[in-house]
């Protein structure tokens, strides 16, 4: 998985492309199935987006997906699960201080944002993660109005 992540950071500017041209059509195609089958079919929507975010991501579906803002580089890999940019533990040569063998994932979505056109994204500040969003889908989410196609949280009175 390590590998295809930063294949995944490399080639952040082709996932940013392909993610703005099919998004759209995922959350359309759920919010039809939504409105038919209701949460029945969530178990299977949410195995297939593990499965393919977690296989081109390393994804690890905290349902607050921030890949788009990120360089394409999950930040719950980081091991201290730091959401805003890399810690103070990041060696000189971009290596993690708790994972040696590991690049930072804060310099690899650094390095990703770099090469999209949304890159500046990556300045903005992150809430912390919503643990009870963990395992969930977050395309469901987007379908179902709950959060923004960029994540963030639609206010209160846009539900209403």
């Amino acid at each position: 998985m390590y590998k295809i992540r930063l294949f995944a950071v490399k080639h952040a500017r082709f996932f940013e492309g392909l993610y703005a041209a099919v998004n759209p059509a995922i959350v359309a195609v759920l919010k039809g199935v939504d409105k038919i089958f209701g949460k029945t079919l969530d178990r299977p929507i949410t195995a297939m987006e593990a499965g393919l975010k977690g296989a081109l991501f390393d994804c690890k579906m905290c349902g607050n997906c921030a890949l788009s803002k990120t360089g394409m580089s999950c930040p719950m890999n980081c091991p201290k699960t730091i959401r805003n940019g890399p810690c103070g533990g990041v060696r000189a040569d971009g290596t993690c201080e708790v994972k040696p063998e590991m690049k930072c994932v804060w310099v690899q979505g650094w390095d990703g944002a770099s090469r999209m056109k949304t890159g500046d994204k990556i300045k903005n500040i992150e809430f912390a993660v919503d643990h009870r969003q963990q395992g969930k889908s977050t395309w469901l989410r987007i379908a179902r109005g709950e959060i923004n196609a960029d994540g963030t949280a639609v206010r209160e009175a846009e539900n209403v």
